[in-house]
């Protein structure tokens, strides 16, 4: 297949593009930069230029293709306080492929998240997210609206993601939380850190994501989950253990504090099943877990180290 991918040179993007064309497929990356679309062409991806705002390119490159995996997300803007101008954007990208692929048949898998579905079990693909208005919830809202493109002809999943996808050259969740301990000179974690975190490595929700495009049915949900949840508590001491500093629970007023941005997520606890994904597709992760991740020590490296 002619697989357009948007995010195609982000962190799980430069993993999914080589495991579609390992897989025989031809990728179309959009790239925002002349950095993103080298490292695209060195991938053997070909380039359209343009930006999720870009709607007309969009549109274009979708109608041109057998399939499109939207992983792109306004990730500077929401991070830095406009996760709602994020959203909107994101939701507008979605109408716009919908309106692409209408009718064709023609499969479209949307990144998502399973962050804060359930509260006191794990999470299961048949689990629906609360659409109050909220900022956060206008994501959900196009995930929504991506599985109901079903009923419009559109070979519609979605890949809710584990907040860490982890793995080498990571400068996510996992990442931030190390260079806290770095700059604290502790590890630390929320309250008794016994809330969990599903994880998954990177290379395993890439693959996950191939096999979407190629074969998850009309409206599918697919968690891209391999550890159901992982103490943050664990995290925290291997954490320690690296850098050699001390272990301690922060209290969770001090969060913001302690842990700027990252406090706002830390004490989450999302644990989520992937059972119906594993058997819908035969998507058997095989990538070490988080801890054993962590414990490979490239998560330690400072740039002076790396050289």
């Amino acid at each position: 297949m002619r697989i357009f991918v948007t995010g195609a040179s982000g962190w799980i993007g430069s993993a999914v593009v080589p495991a579609l064309i390992g897989a025989g497929h031809q990728v179309v990356g959009l790239a925002r930069s002349d950095t993103s679309a080298a490292a695209l062409t060195a991938a053997g991806a070909e380039v359209v230029r343009g930006t999720v705002d870009d709607l007309t390119v969009l549109r274009n490159a979708a109608a041109a293709s057998d399939g499109v995996i939207h992983l792109a997300f306004k990730h500077d803007i929401a991070f830095t306080g406009d996760f709602p101008g994020a959203a909107e954007a994101d939701r507008r990208a979605v109408d716009t492929f919908g309106d692409a692929l209408a009718g064709t048949d023609r499969p479209f898998v949307l990144a998502s998240g399973v962050a804060g579905l359930t509260l006191g079990r794990a999470a299961t693909e048949r689990d629906m997210p609360v659409i109050d208005g909220s900022p956060m919830s206008i994501r959900s809202a196009t995930a929504q609206a991506a599985l109901a493109l079903a009923s419009r002809g559109v070979r519609s999943s979605v890949v809710r993601l584990s907040p860490t996808c982890h793995g080498e050259g990571d400068n996510g969740f996992m990442a931030a939380l190390v260079a806290t301990a770095r700059a604290k000179g502790v590890s630390g974690y929320l309250g008794d850190g016994a809330n969990r975190w599903p994880a998954v490595h990177r290379l395993d929700a890439a693959r996950l994501f191939r096999l979407a495009v190629e074969k998850a049915p009309a409206g599918s949900v697919l968690h891209g989950v391999a550890e159901e949840g992982v103490a943050i508590r664990d995290v925290a001491e291997v954490i320690g253990r690296h850098l050699d500093v001390p272990v301690t629970s922060v209290a969770p007023e001090a969060a913001a504090e302690h842990f700027a941005w990252l406090g706002a997520f830390l004490g989450i606890d999302a644990p989520a099943s992937n059972t119906l994904t594993r058997d819908l597709l035969d998507w058997q992760p095989t990538h070490p877990g988080l801890l054993d991740d962590l414990d490979q020590g490239h998560y330690f490296h400072t740039p002076a180290t790396r050289a």
